[in-house]
């Protein structure tokens, strides 16, 4: 087996994304799932999440959206972007969105999901030809099984930021065997800096998995030197320090977010571990870690292959059972998870499994094609592994006709490839069977979600329609204009437009969800999927002039400017359990009637804080129904309109999970009316608003403290200083000696990363500039050569022979 050409591997590794490809679609195309049919693929978070973000990024790079690269003004009522930029938007694929219509975004998500699956595959493949050398085609049918595992085509395909850390783990290993080669000093930092900053979670996963398998091969190599440990090391951490801008403020986001809630790990049992390396199988709480059945032959049939150094058998072998484990104890789990269970699903580490078993399947072809031992000695490995999932209850009725079939043709493939007849034909078998193992997993998994996770209906008329609207009715930052209380996703804002208080993320920052929370709000996912809130008082707390109710826009004149003033000597708020008194407290005003369980006076309107509340509840019998879906903590219903008190004695009437207990508020429209013009008054005379910050102009000889409708969220200052609080809200003291207000946003950690980033630049450079020097000096006549180690050499020369 020559050392493969740049030729080859180009080709081996087109051929690998195209397999991986056409399997994505094939399976697509059975479910009839979007884009080839009309069953829905967006689910949990990839509705909630990812397209709404990609659409705040198609916003932002064709120069539309409010706010920018450091501040959000469209979700949450003013947010900070950077972290959720580095958590959801990192990858450098996220930017072909923009090619895209923004009606289109659903297709250009899709379309970036496969392309990175594409793209994992063709790493790998190039990966394991630069490892060393053998069959390009086998190779690229063993990158595109990386590229499809069960971890890709079932969990990242609806998290696609995963979908990196897939593509980071080939990479990685790349640049370790660059560090023990001692080659690509400034490559190596590079390509570790956009796997971090593509995605620092699965990157993690992926540098760990990356670190062992270079220890690996050194011990294989009997090359275990502290140089080459150090050298990796620092190529590690320099990649690391140049990806410190968005990696520090993403740290930093996760401290201030809300908590959300933790989890307890328990492990998978081991007939349901085995049964997801077959086809065709869905679980949320297991591995997903099917990968072909050619290649579990593959790795199984090593420690039988002979022509594989003894010692590299059993380190390989050793090191992939050792990884299988390390998924199932809880030290190691918390160890690949940043040591904290990540809420959903436990296993988010098992690509680098994956990975492992690809490299373990390449080392046995890369010493030549199995004989009828190693081949007969795969197949049962194979064998046991499959009925060792029979007591599963994990396995449909496909898993073992497609496990059977997909056996029968990579072992047919491999006999015909070691006696070196027929090989399109060995070729074709390999491939079609990964293809065809991939395209019933990946319909069969497009099914099971939309069964099992919730689903959201795909873009259409209905949501051009919406968005149209709403972008008529805008008026920012005169006044928001939020996009609803009925919503479809998590992240409507981003997505339809408008300034509202919806707002999902990881980072849903503490005091967002807590202010929301004092004032009436609703939330899901535990506290970080916040939800718009409804209601008079705070719609003109927050300038809210517009919003969609129902059908249509509804707009409002009783709002508040971005900028108000409340007077000197007035009381912080201190919110309490009521939300009515809580919003009285942050208007300055007393709005609410509190009835207990009399009625309402005529003419007031009638709202229900019921947060624990799972059922209907109405106004009198009357009344229309009100759908409320609390489930504390899960679930929060929000404060919630029943209608207006049109007769004397009618009562609110509930029917469902009552919970604890609930209260009826009863606003007078005439007094906030009152209250409204009371503080417009003094309010902010212009108000000029940026993608970092706010500017006002106030009344001459203002004094008490300028309250900005945003929440006083970390890395706000005003004047130079670290900004007050007021309720939750960003607040600026006043002496009566300026009619300004200037208040920037900086998102914490972003100085501190960048400071960062410049040393490890400067290093990167001054470690370029050394190892330069050495080589020039270490070479007569300073010629340039790349010879492999002696190590490599021996490698070719084995490969050869087998």
């Amino acid at each position: 087996m020559p050392v493969q050409t740049t030729p080859a591997v180009g080709r081996s590794a087109g051929l690998a994304s195209f397999l991986t490809v056409l399997a994505v679609f094939a399976g697509d195309a059975v479910a009839r799932t979007f884009p080839f049919g009309p069953e829905r693929r967006s689910v949990n978070d990839l509705a909630n999440q990812f397209v709404p973000y990609h659409a705040r990024l198609w916003d932002l790079l064709h120069g539309r959206g409010d706010g920018g690269l450091l501040l959000n003004w469209q979700s949450g009522w003013g947010t900070s972007f950077l972290p959720d930029l580095g958590t959801y938007l990192g990858s450098p694929f996220a930017l072909l969105v923009a090619l895209f219509p923004h009606e289109d975004i659903e297709y250009a998500v899709y379309a970036v999901t496969v392309l990175k699956m594409a793209a994992a595959a063709a790493a790998m493949t190039v990966t394991l030809l630069r490892l060393r050398p053998g069959p390009w085609w086998a190779a690229a049918v063993l990158g595109a099984s990386y590229g499809l595992c069960g971890w890709s085509v079932i969990e990242a395909t609806y998290n696609p930021m995963w979908l990196d850390g897939l593509i980071a783990f080939p990479l990685l290993v790349l640049v370790g065997e660059w560090a023990r080669q001692g080659r690509r000093p400034l490559l190596g930092p590079l390509v570790v800096a956009l796997c971090w900053v593509g995605n620092f979670y699965t990157a993690y996963m992926a540098t760990i998995g990356a670190a062992l398998v270079l220890l690996l091969r050194l011990a294989a190599a009997h090359e275990l030197r502290v140089r080459v440990v150090v050298r990796a090391m620092a190529t590690v951490l320099l990649g690391i320090g140049l990806a410190a801008p968005v990696l520090v403020p993403v740290f930093l986001g996760s401290t201030h977010a809300y908590p959300g809630w933790t989890n307890e790990f328990q492990a998978a049992g081991w007939s349901d571990f085995l049964a997801r390396l077959l086809p065709a199988t869905y679980g949320f709480y297991t591995p997903a870690a099917f990968l072909g059945t050619g290649t579990l032959l593959l790795a199984g049939a090593l420690l039988f292959h002979r022509k594989v150094p003894r010692r590299e058998r059993w380190l390989w072998a050793g090191f992939a059972v050792a990884v299988a484990l390390s998924l199932q104890w809880a030290p190691t789990h918390l160890v690949w998870h940043v040591f904290a269970t990540p809420n959903g699903s436990p296993y988010r580490q098992t690509f680098v499994f994956s990975g492992v078993l690809v490299l373990v399947a390449w080392t046995v072809l890369s010493y030549g094609w199995p004989g009828r031992r190693a081949l007969l000695g795969g197949v049962g490995v194979t064998v046991a592994a499959g009925v060792g999932a029979v007591a599963s209850e994990l396995v449909t009725g496909w898993s073992y006709p497609l496990f059977a079939l997909g056996l029968a043709a990579a072992a047919g493939a491999l006999w015909l490839a070691a006696r070196g007849r027929l090989p399109v034909v060995a070729a074709a078998l390999l491939a079609g069977a990964l293809v065809g193992q991939a395209a019933a997993t990946t319909a069969y998994a497009d099914r099971e979600r939309l069964g099992r996770l919730d689903d959201y209906p795909a873009w259409g008329a209905e949501q051009d329609r919406r968005t149209a609207a709403l972008a008529e009715a805008d008026g920012w930052p005169a006044y928001r204009t939020d996009s609803g209380r009925e919503q479809i996703t998590g992240n409507e804002p981003m997505l339809f437009g408008g300034q509202g208080a919806a707002y999902y993320s990881s980072h849903t920052p503490t005091v967002l969800t807590e202010t929301l929370a004092s004032l009436g709000g609703g939330w899901t996912s535990r506290g970080r999927n916040l939800q718009s809130l409804d209601n008079p008082v705070t719609d003109a707390l927050f300038g809210v002039g517009a919003r969609w109710r129902g059908d249509r826009v509804v707009r409002t004149d009783a709002v508040l400017p971005l900028v108000t003033v409340r007077p000197e000597g007035a009381a912080v708020p201190r919110y309490g359990a009521s939300p009515f008194r809580n919003q009285e407290m942050l208007l300055g005003s007393s709005v609410y009637t509190l009835p207990g369980k009399a009625a309402c006076p005529v003419g007031s309107e009638v709202f229900l804080w019921a947060p624990d509340f799972r059922g209907t509840a109405r106004l009198g019998a009357g009344g229309t129904p009100v759908r409320m879906s609390g489930q504390m903590p899960k679930r929060r219903a929000a404060l919630t309109s029943l209608g207006v008190q049109e007769s004397a004695g009618t009562v609110v009437a509930l029917k469902g999970e009552r919970g604890r207990d609930h209260e009826v508020g009863c606003l007078d429209r005439a007094r906030l009316a009152a209250a409204v013009e009371g503080l417009r008054a003094k309010a902010a005379t212009s108000i000029d608003v940026t993608d970092s910050g706010i500017r006002a102009e106030l009344p001459p000889g203002t004094k008490g403290t300028a309250l900005i409708a945003a929440p006083r969220i970390a890395g706000w200052t005003c004047e130079g200083r670290p900004a007050a609080a007021y309720g939750g809200l960003v607040a600026v003291p006043l002496d009566g000696r300026t009619s300004s207000l200037s208040c920037d946003f900086r998102p914490p950690g972003l100085r501190a990363g960048l400071g960062l980033g410049a040393v490890a630049a400067v290093l990167l450079a001054v470690w370029v500039w050394w190892t330069a020097r050495r080589e020039r000096q270490g070479r007569p006549g300073g010629s340039s050569s790349e010879t492999p180690p002696a190590t490599d050499v021996r490698a070719d020369a084995l490969a050869q022979t087998g």
